[in-house]
């Protein structure tokens, strides 16, 4: 089984030979490999020529990840949310893995609030505006996605985040009203191109999760367990409806220990494998920083996992 076929499968919800894996972005190329993906201030202004060879560069460090570490997609993330990369990724990998792009910033967000008093205020008193705003950044994202559609990406990774450690950015009648609907038009937008929708929120979610599983993504990524996002309950919650992906905590994978990361994969695994519908993964992303150790333990737990899986032990 290919890791497109092992992705598209789960995506159905459809149980594969095992749950598969990838991550968002992973940043730490040096550490692996001693090479490093261009600057990302590094694209702006620059000729044909030399943005293919940083494509070159950065084909060249993919390729070592995901035959290192086996993915089963690949999110382009450099260049970001560039038609050019996601071309040069379906050649590099053909049809083995699922490739996707990203885009953010297609909602209101905490990313993109400047002044949190003049934000604050217009809920009040100006939400027509925060509206018009809306509306601006919906049709901002259907242009680039309809950019991004002639590379003919697998999927589309939609980021924005929309709550804190403690719950929802603004409450969630007003998350209802001023982002859902737009997200949803998003997410049905996408789906119109033949693309595959996924979504992005860091934070506890669980005050609206079932307005965001109704926005009809095929999978929402991070299931933020340093948020109280237990993968369990929201499983039983999204089934049928959207895949998940991740929940490995970040902050473990940060500091340790071993056993803890331990823990939190394998709480991950069994609870969010059986019925398809689950890509192994962190809360976030690989940052820079983290300890390269501390992603590849989480792999080993991962593999002796998948291992049981295949034989049918008890888990």
């Amino acid at each position: 089984m290919t890791g497109k076929q092992r992705m598209l499968q789960t995506l159905r919800f459809e149980e594969p030979d095992r749950p598969p894996h990838f991550e968002v972005m992973f940043e730490l190329e040096y550490e692996a490999f001693g090479l490093r993906f261009p600057d990302r201030n590094s694209w702006a202004g620059i000729s044909r020529a030399e943005k293919d060879a940083k494509i070159g560069q950065c084909m060249e460090i993919y390729e070592r990840i995901v035959e290192r570490y086996q993915w089963d997609a690949l999110l382009v993330f450099w260049p970001w949310s560039d038609a050019d990369g996601v071309k040069a990724a379906k050649r590099t990998f053909g049809d083995d893995i699922l490739i996707g792009t990203v885009v953010g910033g297609t909602t209101w967000a905490i990313e993109g609030v400047s002044d949190w008093m003049q934000f604050s205020l217009d809920l009040v008193e100006r939400p027509e505006a925060l509206h018009e705003e809306a509306r601006r950044k919906t049709e901002v994202a259907i242009a680039k996605f309809n950019e991004l559609a002639e590379a003919e990406p697998d999927f589309i990774h939609v980021v924005n985040d929309i709550a804190f450690n403690a719950g929802p950015f603004i409450a969630p009648d007003q998350i209802r009203e001023l982002i859902i609907p737009y997200l949803t038009e998003q997410v049905a937008h996408i789906r119109s191109l033949g693309i595959i929708p996924f979504i992005h929120t860091d934070g506890n979610i669980m005050p609206f999760l079932d307005d965001y599983i109704g926005t009809g993504a095929a999978c929402y990524q991070s299931v933020d367990p340093q948020a109280g996002m237990d993968i369990a309950v929201v499983k039983q919650r999204a089934q049928g409806k959207m895949a998940l992906m991740g929940n490995v905590q970040c902050s473990l994978l940060q500091d340790g220990p071993q056993e803890a990361i331990r823990q939190s994969a394998l709480y991950c695994l069994e609870h969010a494998t059986p019925g398809g519908g689950y890509i192994f993964g962190t809360s976030n992303t690989i940052f820079p920083g983290m300890p390269l150790e501390h992603y590849e333990y989480m792999l080993s737990v991962y593999r002796e996992f998948c291992a049981r899986l295949a034989r049918r032990a008890p888990l």
